[in-house]
């Protein structure tokens, strides 16, 4: 019967006793150094890496953009095999094949009438043909004469193309915010930019770039990559502090090859394309000039993200910063109970019960925190 009381009793204690804070003061010098200096760590942590850094007391936003170009320049060719002809922007800005193993055969039966394969050169007629001497294949109905890209020029075609300029015109926007801007900024005018070629040196706000300068920026040469074709980005970073305090939101370019050019596990290097020109005849037929381009590929990339100032953010990480220097205490206090010679005095003083029948307090042992 009395252990059952004893058990209520102590149960009791537990659910209705009272605890309160009760402050130490260690005059340990060691003890105060720890203390102070673990107060400064977590204080240039919040202020220099949080507030600084990340700008965690900002909102973000997503930039949403949209890219048009402008070409402008002129070549002229003069080749062998071609007539002289003059190039514009109309003919340069665009967005042979011989019977394999399988369009070879002997007679009909091997020719499927409407089979197209879509590495082959057109549909089968069904028809078994000589296409040499010693070899046969099926006739297919498609543009003659068939695509033969085998001889590949030695040197690019439109080498002149190197100073060929591009006007970029970027818009970019954060509805977050409500924020919109133009890479050509407001201090630009028409006069300017008759005039501007960008260099991130001497003039980083003209929209214009000759095409050399890109393909050398990216670290290749142009008339090599000209030759076998290549992709090139040219990257917008709008990455923006939108605070009154952080200055202009302007673009940040940078220039990088985008194609993998390693000679060995590279089975289609380069960039090419195909497009025709077609024309009648006089007597009605018609025909085209099939051009297989190899060029290079400018991809604008555009990316960022903007910050500005919010309450709620700033009040989270507030709420952070007060929970890691609660913190300090508990590594104080077991830096002393751990670490100091006078350990087991601390230990003792840590926690006092206080008795309802007696004036003196008794020691114990035991931990808690918030001391000073």
């Amino acid at each position: 019967m009395s252990r059952t009381a004893d058990w209520c009793q102590d149960s009791l204690h537990y659910v209705f006793d009272y605890e309160t804070p009760k402050t130490l003061v260690i005059p340990h010098f060691g003890v105060g150094c720890v203390f102070r200096l673990t107060q400064l760590l977590v204080v240039l942590y919040v202020v220099g890496y949080v507030c600084v850094v990340q700008k965690a007391y900002q909102e973000t936003d997503s930039v949403i953009s949209s890219v048009t170009t402008k070409v402008k320049g002129f070549a002229f060719t003069n080749t062998s095999d071609m007539d002289p002809l003059f190039w514009d922007v109309a003919d340069y800005v665009i967005p042979p094949q011989l019977p394999g193993p399988s369009t070879t055969c002997v007679d009909d039966c091997d020719c499927t009438v409407g089979l197209s394969d879509p590495r082959g050169s057109g549909i089968q007629t069904g028809l078994c043909v000589n296409y040499s001497s010693t070899v046969q294949t099926c006739e297919v109905l498609s543009w003659c004469p068939l695509e033969i890209d085998t001889k590949l020029p030695e040197r690019a075609l439109l080498a002149a193309a190197e100073n060929f300029t591009v006007l970029i015109k970027n818009s970019i926007t954060y509805p977050k915010f409500k924020f919109h801007r133009r890479n050509i900024l407001p201090h630009i005018n028409s006069s300017y930019l008759k005039r501007c070629e960008f260099s991130h040196s001497t003039d980083p706000d003209c929209p214009i770039f000759r095409l050399k300068h890109i393909v050398s920026e990216a670290g290749e040469d142009f008339q090599d990559v000209a030759l076998k074709g290549g992709v090139i980005g040219i990257i917008i970073d709008w990455s923006c502090d939108l605070d009154f305090w952080a200055g202009k939101c302007y673009p940040k370019y940078s220039f990088h090859r985008l194609d993998d050019k390693h000679p060995v596990r590279n089975v289609a290097p380069g960039y090419n394309f195909r497009f025709a020109k077609y024309y009648k005849t006089p007597d009605g037929e018609d025909t085209r000039t099939l051009i297989k381009a190899y060029g290079i590929r400018f991809d604008v990339i555009v990316f960022g993200t903007a910050g500005k100032f919010g309450i709620v953010p700033t009040i989270v990480n507030l709420g952070a910063a007060l929970s890691f220097l609660s913190l300090v205490p508990m590594v104080c206090d077991w830096f002393m109970l751990t670490c100091t010679k006078k350990r087991d005095l601390y230990s003792r003083h840590k926690i006092t019960h206080l008795s309802d029948d007696a004036e003196a307090e008794s020691m114990s042992m035991g931990t808690t925190y918030g001391t000073q």
